[in-house]
């Protein structure tokens, strides 16, 4: 299960990703937004984040304008650790060495083809469960 939020300037990609989500057959929980309409990024970044945590959904995907926002709010979030993709070396390298459970995306920034193969791309690379990379989540997860 794949959880979605998003603000009115990711709203417009959402749409795109959900319509590729629902061809592909992959199963969602959409948190909103649902318009154009100005709304709060770190809003729907939590929802995504606290369905994440509790185990409803596996990964998510936050989508503002820049993605530099929602990211950044969900990552002071302990347990998630979201990364900001421009490309499919990001996203696969993201979910091998950092085990990135949200993608977050710029939805003035990535086309929805490119946002697509980015999506693809996180969602069937596994983490390499190498030990220098679970020590850095570790340390990444280690309170101060």
């Amino acid at each position: 299960m794949l959880a979605i939020g998003c603000d009115h300037g990711g709203y417009e990609l959402k749409l795109e990703i959900l319509k590729y989500l629902d061809e592909k057959g992959i199963a969602y929980k959409d948190f909103g937004c649902d318009s154009t309409q100005a709304v709060d990024y770190p809003i729907y970044a939590r929802k995504v984040a606290s369905a994440i945590l509790d185990g409803s959904c596996e990964k998510g995907v936050l989508i503002c304008g820049t993605g530099i926002g929602i990211s950044i709010t969900a990552n002071r979030i302990p347990g998630i650790r979201a990364a900001l993709c421009t490309d499919c070396f990001c996203a696969e390298a993201t979910r091998q060495h950092n085990d990135a459970n949200i993608l977050a995306l710029g939805g003035r920034v990535v086309g929805p083809g490119l946002a697509v193969k980015i999506l693809d791309t996180f969602l069937n690379t596994p983490f390499s469960g190498a030990p220098r990379h679970q020590n850095r989540i570790n340390l990444i997860d280690e309170k101060e």
